[in-house]
């Protein structure tokens, strides 16, 4: 079957203009849904998506000629990895388009979460002068641990490079990876010396809710948390807890377990969630800038064409 990719989600027009350059036939249906994917999607090799619905084993029962699927962002979590495994679906992501989005998100978030940005801004705007009660932490010379050393661990840890850091990174499924940047440690390592914590790891059926109660409480001290990876991978009640024990100094969130309204405003710690004033939060942007939606299509579409070099199929 001659490659013909469909396109179900928003992405840079580089993207296509690479496919054209390349002769390579796609089908550009942003505003497509998932009723209509699913009749369509026998037709094409391959497909490039978002995060506009899962892809899950009814989609891939559909899609008898599908030989890959691409995601123009970070993570595979929409796609159904061991069914694409079954049907001998190549997963394609684009994890380094916007790597170094989210280390400066992150890093932002932890900056204003040390010198208590959004509270003394609020304050001041309401009249409040209160210098004693926002003085901050400076971040030279604390011990930073990351949890993930892919690329957007890799990339965070040459961000705080210039901040005068020890850095620890733990990757379950990496040995040898000590750099320039961070150094490679146990999880044991990081319990006994980090002073902020930061997230990097896909979310999958071992990861789900890993952030816990007792995960948090072995920290030997206060920490800052950083959470920008998947949302699912953390227990929200547990990180109220450690606000309230005094184990956490202070938490950002890019991603939560449940996002968008009105779901959101649904959950049972959401209102204390938002109540707190060292508790940051964004709506999943920390990889979304306009640097990086370019990236993203390009990233992607040059692994696409890599893929289908090394196949032959055009």
């Amino acid at each position: 079957m001659k490659t013909n990719i469909l396109i179900v989600d928003d992405i840079h027009e580089i993207m296509l203009e690479k496919f054209a350059q390349a002769g390579i036939a796609y089908d550009y249906r942003p505003d497509i849904d998932r009723a209509e994917t699913e009749k369509i999607i026998a037709n094409y090799s391959g497909m490039v998506i978002r995060s506009k619905f899962q892809v899950d084993k009814p989609l891939f029962d559909f899609a008898s000629n599908l030989r890959f699927i691409a995601r123009a962002g970070a993570g595979m979590d929409n796609i159904d990895d061991e069914i694409a495994i079954q049907k001998q679906v190549t997963l394609i992501p684009a994890n380094e388009g916007n790597r170094d989005a989210v280390g400066e998100h992150m890093i932002g978030m932890l900056l204003s979460l040390m010198n208590n940005l959004n509270r003394s801004d609020q304050q001041v705007r309401a009249g409040q002068w209160l210098r004693e009660a926002n003085r901050g932490y400076e971040l030279k010379g604390r011990t930073v641990g990351l949890i993930g050393y892919g690329h957007n661990g890799m990339a965070m840890a040459k961000k705080l490079s210039g901040f005068d850091v020890k850095v620890l990174a733990y990757d379950k499924y990496r040995t040898n990876y000590t750099d320039e940047y961070a150094e490679e440690a146990s999880m044991e390592n990081i319990y006994e010396q980090a002073d902020i914590i930061s997230f990097h790891i896909p979310l999958t059926a071992e990861t789900k809710g890993m952030i816990d109660d007792a995960y948090l409480s072995k920290f030997n001290k206060p920490i800052f948390f950083l959470l920008g990876a998947r949302g699912e991978i953390v227990q929200v009640p547990a990180v109220l807890n450690g606000l309230d024990k005094g184990r956490i100094l202070g938490a950002a969130f890019d991603v939560l377990p449940v996002e968008k309204f009105p779901k959101l405003g649904e959950q049972t710690w959401y209102p204390d969630l938002i109540s707190r004033d060292n508790v940051i939060l964004s709506p999943h942007v920390a990889g979304w800038t306009f640097e990086s939606y370019y990236k993203l299509s390009e990233v992607a579409a040059d692994k696409i064409i890599a893929f289908l070099k090394q196949q032959g199929k055009y």
